[in-house]
């Protein structure tokens, strides 16, 4: 059975910083694509960040990139989310998610269709 249990949300200030973890089972991790995506109140789902399984390929949301980071550790398999310099758009329910990856470069991984996917984890970013 695949699970990826999210952990690490909570209410912060803007400005401030959070990481979110991720912890993987059920999957060979190191052959998959982790992702991370989120979703806020009346909004669609929107992707954040990926990388594929030799934590290259990153690619980040543009609405986050140069803030957010993306890192696995494969022996650990887990996946993290350090997010800093935070502002109240960030709030949102935060999912983990995996697609099988054979290490291709795409350009545009955040088009790729996840299998897998985590229960979510609240980030609530106060003005």
């Amino acid at each position: 059975q695949v699970q990826l249990v999210e952990s690490g949300g909570g209410l912060v200030q803007a400005g401030g910083s959070l990481r979110l973890s991720c912890a993987a089972s059920g999957l060979p991790f190191s052959n998959y694509r982790m992702g991370w995506f989120r979703q806020a109140p009346g909004k669609e789902r929107e992707f954040v960040a990926c990388m594929n399984r030799y934590g290259i390929n990153i690619y980040y949301a543009a609405s986050v990139k140069g803030r957010f980071t993306i890192s696995r550790d494969n022996a650990k398999n887990t996946v993290l989310l350090q997010m800093g310099s935070l502002k109240p758009e960030d709030t949102a329910v935060y999912y983990c998610a995996a697609v099988y990856d054979d290490g291709s470069i795409y350009l545009r991984p955040d088009f790729l269709k996840f299998d897998y996917w985590g229960q979510g984890t609240q980030v609530t970013v106060s003005s």
